[in-house]
């Protein structure tokens, strides 16, 4: 039988960069808070069975989200960093998916998303049965520098990526990486870097500048523009 896919869209973060009122992911673009929109570009996808949302228990901006009455998606209770409330989304995955269950893992302030990329991702990682993510391949000039802020090296950009999300793995793989990277102690930016410690091999697939992440207030505008060109074409 077909495996099936999920998503877990951690959104428990209070988006301090961002100083707002709202956590950013309820902040408004495009005639919609984020996390609607990025609610519907994974809803687009017919091939996701469930969406898992983590919030934060106190969290009273959620209700305002049109997508949360969806069937295909529920909340669960999030945590204090990305990587426990990625968990507490497996965890209440676990309940109805399977362990060999595909999940994706998206921001919840990427709304932007396009409808071929994400299921690029999806076809590679079912293809070579493998964890893959959206990325996009390094074009400007990278320079490493000291504590004084002199430049050390030039870095060959040629195998450099910026990771994007969603990232997807197999369920129970993914909860064994990010168990173990948080006894560790590891600092965990994205579930790539719990999956490759672990030892899991990891595809880029080269993912859309318009895959932007919303983190400063300059980023509304740019995703104002990209979404406006998305309800166009997708």
């Amino acid at each position: 039988a077909r495996t099936r896919l999920w998503a877990i869209v951690p959104a428990a973060g209070t988006g301090r960069r961002m100083a707002a009122e709202a956590p950013k992911q309820y902040l408004r673009v495009a005639g919609a808070p984020i996390l609607e929109h990025t609610l519907q570009r994974l809803l687009a996808s017919a091939d996701i069975s469930g969406i898992v949302v983590a919030v934060d228990p106190n969290d009273h901006h959620v209700d305002s989200i049109n997508s949360i009455s969806d069937p295909r998606v529920s909340t669960t209770a999030g945590g204090a960093e990305r990587a426990d409330s990625v968990l507490a989304g497996l965890l209440a995955l676990s309940a109805i998916a399977a362990p060999r269950d595909w999940v994706l893992v998206h921001d919840a302030a990427r709304p932007c998303l396009p409808l071929k990329d994400l299921n690029q991702l999806i076809a590679e990682a079912r293809e070579h049965d493998c964890g893959a993510i959206l990325a996009q391949p390094i074009v400007d000039t990278i320079k490493q520098a000291d504590d004084q802020g002199l430049v050390v090296t030039t870095l060959d950009r040629s195998q450099l990526w910026r990771a994007q999300t969603p990232q997807m793995f197999r369920l129970s793989e993914l909860q064994a990486a990010l168990n173990e990277s948080l006894k560790r102690g590891d600092v965990i930016t994205d579930e790539a870097s719990a999956m490759e410690r672990a030892g899991f091999p990891v595809r880029v697939v080269p993912g859309p500048a318009c895959n932007l992440k919303i983190t400063i207030p300059e980023d509304l505008n740019l995703a104002e523009f990209y979404l406006q060109a998305l309800s166009r074409t997708d």
